[in-house]
């Protein structure tokens, strides 16, 4: 069957998640869907972590949950609890598996393995070419941008959120299993926003990533480098062995990515903007956007998802001032975290708060950087 109704472009986080959505809601029963994903064993390619408030649909699927956390800045540690949160961790491959066991039971969604090379129009209906074959929806979603990057890193700063990770063993108890570590800025920036983020599973298992907020890369090698010297002298050097590593990332940015969207072409997940612009954060955004996804073409509303609320403007501030004085990052997070609960920062970061604790946000930034990056985009929007 070379004919649907929808076609879904991707089959990780974003295209999982509403596949499902759409396989489980009477309302789509009668379409005939297909997902398109170009491997069939993606293994544990990558790791997600949110926090949320009590139970949630993806507890079942949970390598680890906690109820404390630590921060580490140059000058300070602090260990909190996060009630009435819970930060969460859900491996790839325990999402992977679960989701194409439940999408396997819709007999209304085709699953197919093979790589899409491009979307097109074709008298009012999308286009399909992949290495296989071509087909036809009436509407494509897509997590794979077939748009020249450049294109849409216009006209805002772009950083990268990009790391590397090792899962590690280590032969003696190394690890606080109660409280990951969220960001350990206490090691050397080199001009950039440079931290430590650790996720332990018990005393001797963790996964030890090293992350920047930075415009361009490092070499292999160097990630390697400051992860060797991580577990050397701020770990007191345990003899370990590397599990398993994930390598990644993702755009920092407030550019409208859904400028690539067409009518019969929606994009989703990252390639849709749907990342957190100044911290990265994708996966809880895709599941709160993938409901509202799908009422909209329930509901016959515009699907355009891009939405320039006030946190907007907060992340186009930040960006600005990461992009201009990277090195800056540590100090703007740790005046975050050693001074108000991780709660209301959470809150914050899921775009839920009023503006009094707005205020108390922006208020505990060193405001020279923000001010300068203020003035500098109002006179930037005058032109």
């Amino acid at each position: 069957m070379k004919e649907f109704d929808y076609i879904i472009v991707g089959g990780g986080a974003s295209g999982l998640q509403l596949a499902d959505a759409l396989g489980s809601d009477p309302y789509f029963a009668d379409k005939r869907i297909a997902l398109f994903e170009r491997e069939s064993q993606k293994g544990n390619d990558r790791t997600w972590c949110f926090w949320e408030e009590g139970r949630g649909k993806f507890d079942a699927m949970l390598t680890k949950s906690w109820d404390h956390l630590q921060f580490r800045g140059p000058e300070f540690e602090r260990k909190v609890g996060l009630d009435p949160y819970r930060y969460k961790m859900l491996r790839g491959e325990d999402f992977y598996r679960e989701y194409h066991k439940r999408i396997a039971q819709y007999p209304n969604i085709a699953l197919h393995f093979e790589e899409v090379r491009s979307v097109e129009e074709n008298d009012g209906k999308a286009l399909v070419q992949t290495e296989n074959g071509t087909f036809r929806a009436g509407l494509v979603f897509s997590s794979v941008s077939f748009e020249p990057v450049e294109k849409l890193m216009k006209p805002f700063p772009v950083l990268q959120q990009h790391f590397l990770g090792w899962f590690v063993r280590c032969k003696a108890p190394v690890f606080d299993a109660q409280a990951p570590t969220f960001m350990d800025f206490s090691i050397p920036q080199q001009g950039n926003t440079r931290f430590m983020y650790v996720l332990p599973q018990t005393p001797t298992e963790a996964l030890v990533e090293y992350t920047l907020f930075s415009e361009s890369f490092l070499e292999t090698r160097q990630y390697e480098a400051a992860l060797e010297d991580y577990m050397k002298y701020d770990l007191g050097n345990p003899d370990f062995e590397i599990l398993e590593k994930e390598q990644g990332s993702i755009p920092m940015t407030v550019n409208d990515f859904t400028a690539a969207d067409r009518p019969y072409l929606v994009h989703i997940g990252i390639a849709g903007g749907w990342a957190k612009a100044s911290t990265g954060y994708t996966f809880w955004s895709t599941s709160q956007k993938v409901p509202q996804l799908v009422e909209a073409v329930k509901s016959g509303k515009p699907l355009k998802m891009a939405k320039k609320s006030k946190f907007w403007y907060y992340d186009r501030l930040m960006l600005d001032v990461l992009a201009r004085e990277n090195a800056r990052g540590s100090r703007i997070f740790s005046s975050l975290f050693s001074s108000l609960p991780p709660q209301l920062i959470f809150k914050f970061l899921h775009e839920e708060t009023s503006l009094a604790e707005d205020f108390q946000i922006i208020n505990s930034c060193p405001k020279a950087m923000f001010i300068r990056a203020f003035w500098k985009a109002l006179i930037r929007s005058s032109y």
